[in-house]
């Protein structure tokens, strides 16, 4: 691979739009931009690209700093008897651009090489973005890991990640005379990236005004904490005292946490849905000196995601149109079906599709809750279903890794139920494509936003949901999507999974089933409101324009 300097790119760092001049670094973990990019494991990421998507489009002066994970995520695989495996592969990619330039970041006390990578826009249709790698030849071989993979087990590892993110990052902008005038933090791993701008200014006003934090998750895995002392040895907060940073921060404790010192070392932050922003300000309403937290409810790239004929069709009553669109997308969803699994669908009964990431408060296996019901409706002969479950925990998520095996020894005692492997931007895509019912079932206050029933929706899929995240703010019940009454979120867990189980499967026999099968024109009328109010509510150009009007700009 060839390496350049960034002036041959000097275009795409110009003609941008006057109202969004002010140039913004968005600073990202993960980056879900397109299948032949493995850089993301879920919806952080595919929020990030549908972003950078957006911006592209507006002519934004914003710019993407993430890092280029050697290994990925990880690609899911399967064992002798299909349950689930991990592999960890080297990913190689002759698109990107190795750009002549490294930066300096110390980590443990000793000095790391930081180099980049550059998409350019004209590749994905994306903001332009940089990509940081640690794997070069004048590291060791232990520097060298800290890029190897997202997210990876080892606390420091993912510290060193944190650092170089954050502090590497942010050097490499000043190198290529790309400093930004805001630095926007999606989720708080770059929050190295404040102490060294500290460093730089020697004031904490100077910080605030350049830092605004996007969070994006009240549960505690997407709220981490560590032991303040080992960050400080790892070099996390650019090596300031330890008395400094506990002025700066607020903490007084051995237990640093993340998500804290960005609320407190960014002058505004931002959840992500009406509904985030209420459980994140009673989360930290007796938590002084944080900034103010606003919503900006997420939303996904309708050009990336949707089909503009399907769109059009929609918004012109072309049933037909619709109907042959939707039985070929099954058509090609179907052959992926028989080929993990063996499985031979059939486009004319009705689908249902759980997929997202596999975590214990998303509840893939509600529909297990009663077995007795779930046998009812599988093998309802006057309404027939074929179900597929489809998602990716994290690698080393042992739970989330047996709720898949269990649903994989279930599915092998139905030809109507399947679980497939490779839950990333292509699979996701033909399954919002092939999908008639998009399940979501998250507990209440639970999940910040989510964002795949926004894409299903837009690819002719009827929601059928928790109400939860960003659905209340589309959700008109039995319009344009099926949403489930709320459980109390006071009563024990298990309580509120037996409540939530009873009401979907009340749902798919007496609603939705009836709806698909009795009344065609009606499922229809209720699909084609769910397509034609996804958007502009819910797409890109919205969610870029916001965070320009009510976060970096003010």
């Amino acid at each position: 691979m060839s390496t350049y300097s960034l002036s041959s790119f000097a275009d795409d760092f110009s003609g941008f739009t006057a109202e969004y001049s002010k140039r913004v670094a968005y600073f990202s973990m993960e980056f879900a931009i397109h299948q032949p990019l493995k850089t993301y494991s879920g919806g952080l990421g595919f929020l990030a690209g549908s972003h950078l998507r957006g911006a592209y489009a507006l002519k934004q002066n914003l710019i993407g700093v993430g890092i280029l994970w050697k290994y990925g995520y990880y690609d899911q695989i399967r064992k002798a008897d299909q349950t689930m495996d991990v592999l960890f592969m080297e990913k190689h990619y002759g698109f990107l651009i190795k750009l002549n330039v490294t930066v300096q970041v110390l980590i443990n006390n000793a000095p790391v090489w930081v180099g980049a990578y550059y998409l350019p826009p004209s590749v994905f249709g994306t903001a332009p973005l940089f990509l940081l790698t640690t794997d070069l030849p004048q590291n060791d071989y232990l520097a060298q890991t800290i890029t190897h993979r997202l997210y990876d087990p080892n606390p420091e590892t993912r510290i060193a990640a944190y650092t170089v993110l954050g502090i590497g990052g942010a050097k490499l902008l000043d190198a290529l005379n790309l400093t930004p005038d805001v630095y926007h933090l999606n989720e708080s791993h770059p929050l190295p990236l404040a102490f060294y701008l500290y460093s730089k200014f020697s004031s904490v006003e100077a910080v605030k005004e350049r830092v605004v934090f996007t969070t994006h998750t009240p549960e505690e895995a997407g709220n981490p904490q560590s032991d303040i002392r080992l960050l400080d040895r790892m070099g996390f907060f650019y090596y300031l005292p330890l008395d400094k940073v506990r002025s700066l921060t607020g903490v007084e404790g051995d237990a640093f946490n993340h998500a804290l010192g960005a609320l407190r070392l960014a002058r505004l932050s931002n959840a992500v849905s009406v509904m985030h922003e209420k459980i994140s300000n009673t989360m930290w309403k007796h938590t002084p000196d944080i900034s103010p937290i606003i919503h900006i409810t997420n939303a996904q790239s309708q050009v990336y995601w949707a089909d503009t004929s399907f769109i059009e069709a929609a918004k012109t009553d072309n049933d037909e149109f619709l109907k042959h669109k939707k039985s070929d997308w099954k058509k090609e969803l179907f052959e992926v079906v028989a080929d993990q699994t063996g499985e031979m669908y059939d486009p004319n009964i009705l689908t249902i599709v759980w997929a997202r990431r596999l975590t214990g408060y998303k509840r893939a296996d509600l529909l297990l809750n009663d077995m007795e019901r779930f046998e009812r409706l599988i093998s309802n002969t006057r309404y027939p279903i074929q179900l597929i479950w489809a998602g990716k925990p994290y690698p080393y998520d042992y739970v989330g890794i047996s709720q898949f095996d269990r649903l994989v020894h279930l599915s092998k005692r139905y030809v109507n139920c399947s679980v497939l492997v490779g839950y990333e931007l292509s699979l996701s895509k033909m399954l919002k494509r092939g999908g008639d019912v998009w399940l979501n079932t998250p507990r209440i206050t639970h999940e910040a936003s989510g964002t795949s029933g926004m894409t299903a929706i837009m690819n002719g899929a009827l929601l059928c949901s928790t109400n939860d995240g960003w659905v209340p703010e589309f959700a008109m019940n039995g319009q344009n999507a099926f949403i489930l009454p709320e459980a109390d979120v006071d009563t024990p867990t298990h309580e509120q999974d037996d409540f939530d189980a009873k009401n979907l499967f009340d749902y798919l026999e007496n609603k939705i089933l009836p709806l698909y099968y009795e009344t065609p024109d009606a499922w229809w009328t209720t699909v084609k409101a769910g397509i034609n109010e996804i958007s502009p509510r819910f797409d890109a150009l919205r969610l870029a324009t916001e965070y320009y009007e009510r976060l970096y700009k003010s």
